[in-house]
This record gives structure tokens, sequence and C-alpha cells, in this order.
């Protein structure tokens, strides 16, 4: 069974930090590109960050680009999102989401909250 399965999130006051974790089993993880996308309060979807994976590479929406960190841990099946100077924007519902490019498959996570609020 795929699944990938969500920690981290909660309230924070702003400046504040938090680290969402996301565990993957069911599927070779290291062939997937993985992704932290989210979607704020009467918005829509915001991607956020990702890591391709045959490449080092990380990527970021000019949104976080310096106070988000995107990581994987190949060995573990697991990657994470460091989030850092939180500002109330940031408050949101974030996923994991695992994208196999060739077999065009997408998995997500359950979503977590993340409150940025004094």
């Amino acid at each position: 069974e795929v699944q990938l399965v969500e920690s981290g999130g909660g309230l924070v006051q702003p400046g504040g930090s938090l680290r969402l974790s996301c565990a993957a089993s069911g599927f070779t993880f290291n062939n997937v590109e993985v992704y932290w996308v989210r979607q704020a309060p009467g918005k829509g979807l915001e991607w956020v960050a990702a890591i391709p994976s045959d490449r080092d590479a990380t990527l970021y929406a000019d949104s976080v680009k310096g106070r988000f960190t995107i990581s994987r841990d190949n060995a573990r099946s697991t990657f994470a999102l460091q989030l850092n100077r939180l500002i109330p924007e940031d408050t949101a519902i974030y996923w994991c989401v695992a994208v196999r490019v060739r077999e065009h498959e997408a998995y997500w996570g359950q979503g977590t909250q993340v409150t940025v609020s004094s």
C-alpha cells in the first residue's frame, strides 16, 4: 500500500520555526520527485518547494525562498520541510507530494495545518 504520512505542523508565533516531515512507503522512493504544496484559507494550491529525483538541486517558490528548506533522505524514504522566520501569510494546510514521473503517478500526504499567529 502506497502511503505518505506527514508529521509536524501546529501553531507558532510570527518569527518562529516548524519542521514538517513526510514518511513514504509502498513504492521505490529514490526515483520520485518530492514536493511540498500548501493552501491558505480562501486561496488555491501553491507549490512551495521541490527536489528532483536525480539531482541535488532544491527549488523554492519566491514567497518562501531564504526561509524554508526542503530535504530528503533516500535511505529512510523520508523528506522534510524546515520552516523558519514564519509569517502569518504562511498559515495554510501543507501537503507532501511524491511524483513518479515516468508512471504519471502522484501520491499525497494527509495534510497538516500550520498556523502562524500571535
